[in-house]
């Protein structure tokens, strides 16, 4: 089974399949189908920005790939042991799990958060495939640091670039999921190709010389933190918090015969999450030695991190089509998803047309480099945001029974908002946000604790909650 066909089956849902109940026996689905899905969802667009930007803050050869090992098998024991866990024993979809427990009307809030976001995730891969359509063009590419719009063929570009996904989205998930599923094995070959070709370009010829192109690390570029091994670990653990801890991956794992099918993310995760970061962090090093990025680092600027030049340089008009086709299969399905949640908000509207808001939103967020060049801040904070809504689910199956609280407490007793929920969320965000903020703490250093927070005191809540009533 292929990842069209899991696609295929969540299409049903969004339709009316089992949106309201388990998932029966016979459309369960071996780990084959999980292993296609999640080695092609997490090389993509995405990855061409987020490896070039670990070498922008300063890190280490040690801090990058040892790093990346550990915080990337978090990511996956979350998956197996909490996600995966949870999906095979109830089989609902997240947003019908959540309506049990939370109520119809809160679970609104969320899919508000959840749709905006998702717009914002696609407005950077939208900026992605821009930096290499705009190439044939001799566009000025957005620097590190620039947030506004840098030039009239860069919003044309973004603009027909946004209009040509929302409607191909809006058009139906089907045929471009079947799509993504036939370019996810180009995209993978293009970043190994890629990282080949830069450490030929960077003379590499063994381990040592590999090593030495993060050596022990430096300053981080003008407006860039600076990145340790513990800022490496958490930000990869919780670079995709929403879909493990945050429980959005539920709606996967509702189709796995079994909770071990979790481990089938390991193939994603050390495929674009390792590989494909550090392939796209040589590109960027190759760069780096340009007179053009020279210049800058010695006037005190930030060299540009535009995808589309970096693969350009490397493989030429592969690299273009790469970029392109990597931006386009993220930002697709990203911008479908983010109509769906905001369909459940406004129900009555049609999927075409709540895709095609999702889509102009997503298209303008586009326009501004910001959400590109701030990338890894942006997911920082996405899961951080969304995180602790998982933890809720996570804690009432755990612990629920333990501290004495009734599971499923919105639907049992027909509720539409559940406070208890509400003040955990609102309680352990504002709290470990100000902290961030106040201190100047790294997000990711806090999103861990917030999800815990949340968990302890929707128990709390609940129990003074159900035995007030």
């Amino acid at each position: 089974m292929t990842q069209y066909a899991i696609e295929e089956d969540i299409e049903q849902v969004a339709g009316g399949e089992y949106e309201r109940e388990r998932v029966p026996d016979s459309k369960l689905k071996g780990w084959k189908s999980f292993l296609g899905m999640y080695a092609g969802e997490h090389a993509a667009g995405t990855e061409f920005v987020i490896g070039p930007l670990f070498l922008t803050t300063g890190v280490s050869a040690f801090d990058l790939i040892v790093g990346l090992l550990l915080g990337n098998l978090m990511a996956v024991l979350s998956w197996r042991f909490l996600t995966a866990e949870i999906g095979t024993k109830f089989r609902y979809t997240l947003y019908f799990h959540l309506e049990k427990i939370c109520g119809k009307k809160l679970v609104n809030v969320y899919n508000l958060a959840n749709g905006v976001l998702f717009c914002f995730l696609a407005g950077a891969m939208i900026t992605v495939s821009a930096t290499a359509v705009g190439i044939p063009f001799n566009m000025e590419m957005p620097k590190l640091t620039d947030t506004m719009p840098n030039s009239a063929t860069w919003i044309i570009i973004v603009l027909c670039i946004g209009a040509v996904i929302s409607v191909i989205a809006a058009k139906g998930y089907s045929t471009v999921a079947k799509a993504a599923n036939w370019m996810s094995p180009f995209i993978v070959l293009a970043f190994v190709v890629c990282g080949i070709v830069a450490l030929y370009q960077l003379e590499v010829s063994n381990f040592s010389d590999f090593w030495n192109i993060w050596g022990d690390g430096g300053e981080p570029f003008p407006g860039q933190v600076k990145y340790t091994f513990w800022h490496v670990v958490l930000w990869s653990w919780f670079a995709n918090a929403a879909m493990h801890i945050g429980m959005s991956d539920l709606s996967v794992f509702r189709f796995a015969k079994k909770a071990s099918a979790g481990w089938t993310t390991a193939a994603g995760i050390y495929i674009g999450h390792y590989v494909a970061w550090i392939a796209a962090a040589l590109l960027y090093a190759v760069y780096l030695k340009s007179p053009e990025a020279q210049a800058m680092l010695s006037n005190g600027e930030a060299p540009s991190v535009a995808p589309g030049p970096l693969a350009y340089n490397a493989i030429g008009v592969f690299g273009i089509i790469a970029v392109v086709l990597a931006g386009w299969t993220t930002a697709n399905p990203t911008i479908y998803r983010a109509g769906l949640a905001f369909q459940a908000i406004i129900p009555k509207t049609s999927t075409f047309w709540v895709t095609i808001i999702a889509g102009s939103v997503a298209t303008i967020a586009g326009l501004f480099p910001a959400f590109a060049m701030k990338l890894l801040g942006f997911v920082a904070l996405y899961g951080f945001i969304l995180a602790p809504i998982g933890a809720i689910i996570v804690f009432e199956y755990f612990f629920g029974k333990k501290v004495g609280i009734q599971s499923f407490y919105a639907e049992k007793k027909s509720l539409n908002f559940n406070w208890a929920v509400l003040g955990a969320w609102m309680i352990s965000f504002g709290v470990f946000y100000f902290i961030s903020v106040q201190f100047d703490v790294f997000l990711s250093f806090v999103t861990l604790p917030a999800w815990i927070c949340c968990g302890v005191l929707y128990l709390i809540f609940s129990k003074f909650l159900q035995k007030r009533n």
